[in-house]
């Protein structure tokens, strides 16, 4: 039997001609125009190895990426265990080298036990998706991060939006649910503004009402904490039953991948369940060597943690003498607002051009809607490439 609605569709029906097989995406140009007009066109920019731009874009929290011990590991268990891991973690892709990351960083952290992923990302999602039901409440902060978001939009669970590090509204929330269970999530330091959430609190009214917390930790290891061990430690939440936290390996560990740190049940349920786990290839091994190779660096040099926070400090409080509107950093991340896209856009380009790489951040994926700069507070960054930031982001901010 013919199915007419589909010649219908295409205009067959009436005699008229079918359009050509490109046509499918024309509807990609309008939405590009509208993205141009807007001011929220992306390009990639490659960047040389020997780029002499003063780096303050990416998040490469404690300056570990190039350091030769990272570097120097990462290229060792490549030699030792090849280029991939060469299959997912449950089939080929465990090695040794895996294991030992997964044990140090658990212990680093304070926490029963830990599970590598391929990114942070997927780490996310792997918690969310495996740790709900439909019989779930999630409860999850207005400016969580975009993963965070999609692993809330993955679960099977019912998700509430609550207001901004509230920990009261979270309470009302729990207080009023009807599902058996409920996690509360929150990133520990916000990837915008770089304020921390209220773990402390958004504890207290988890355990109040039964229900589990999620903290993903990905701007707080390294740089908050004892040692950098990381904001959930910082809070005295390390090692909790109903706590669990995801961390990067990209970001102060200077490496790839992700974690899930938390009670051994928890990570088991995730090894058999988490589909970003099961079905996804395992972390390389140079990528595991480099973490782990980063992570004795910050075990045997602590005070990296403190000077990450001291550099931000300092950035902030320079940039808002000069006046200009800087966040009051709690970790590692500043943000210097701008008039609007157009203007983010134009002033990271001359800040760029007067050899300074900073982020930034327009809608939508800044969840109030302003465009800033974001600026990385390195920890290897020295007085004088403080100031040489400060100078540019001055001279080059819209009039």
């Amino acid at each position: 039997m013919v199915n007419r609605s589909v010649f219908e569709a295409s205009g067959e029906a009436d005699g008229s001609a079918v359009a050509g097989p490109g046509a499918v995406f024309d509807w990609l140009d309008e939405s590009a125009r509208q993205r141009a007009g807007a001011g929220l066109t992306r390009t990639l920019r490659s960047r040389a190895a020997d780029d002499a731009v003063l780096d303050l874009a990416g998040n490469d929290y404690l300056g570990l990426t190039r350091h030769p011990a990272v570097t120097r590991a990462a290229a060792d268990a490549a030699l030792r265990w090849g280029a991939g891991a060469t299959g997912s973690r449950l089939v080929t892709g465990t090695t040794a080298l895996h294991t030992e990351l997964e044990e140090e960083l658990a212990a680093f952290c304070g926490a029963e036990a830990a599970l590598v992923f391929s990114s942070g990302y997927t780490a996310n999602l792997a918690a969310l998706t495996a740790l709900t039901d439909p019989d779930t409440l999630i409860v999850s902060d207005a400016h969580n991060h975009a993963s965070l978001i999609d692993g809330c939009r993955l679960a099977r669970a019912a998700v509430h939006r609550a207001p901004h590090s509230d920990p009261d509204a979270v309470a009302d929330v729990l207080a009023a649910r009807a599902h058996r269970r409920a996690l509360v999530v929150s990133d520990s330091v916000f990837s915008v503004d770089g304020n921390a959430a209220p773990l402390a609190g958004l504890a207290a009214a988890a355990r109040r009402f039964g229900a589990a917390l999620l903290v993903d930790d990905a701007h707080g290891l390294g740089v908050l904490g004892p040692g950098g061990a990381g904001a959930t430690a910082a809070a005295g939440l390390a090692g909790a039953p109903d706590v669990v936290t995801t961390v990067t390996l990209s970001k102060s560990l200077g490496s790839q991948g992700g974690a899930v740190l938390g009670p051994r049940r928890v990570i088991r349920h995730l090894t058999e369940t988490a589909r970003t786990f099961i079905f996804d290839t395992g972390l390389a091994p140079a990528a595991a060597g480099a973490a782990l190779g980063a992570l004795r660096l910050l075990r045997a040099e602590p005070q990296r943690a403190g000077r990450a926070r001291e550099v931000a400090r300092t950035l902030a409080a320079r940039l808002t003498a000069a006046g200009l509107h800087a966040s009051a950093p709690d970790a590692a991340v500043v943000s210097v607002r701008a008039p609007g896209p157009g203007a983010a856009v134009a002033w990271a380009a001359d800040c760029r051009r007067a050899g300074l790489a900073v982020g930034c951040f327009r809608p939508p994926s800044v969840p109030d809607g302003v465009s800033r700069l974001r600026l990385t507070a390195r920890g290897d960054l020295t007085d004088d490439q403080i100031a040489a930031a400060v100078r540019i982001i001055v001279a080059t901010a819209p009039a």
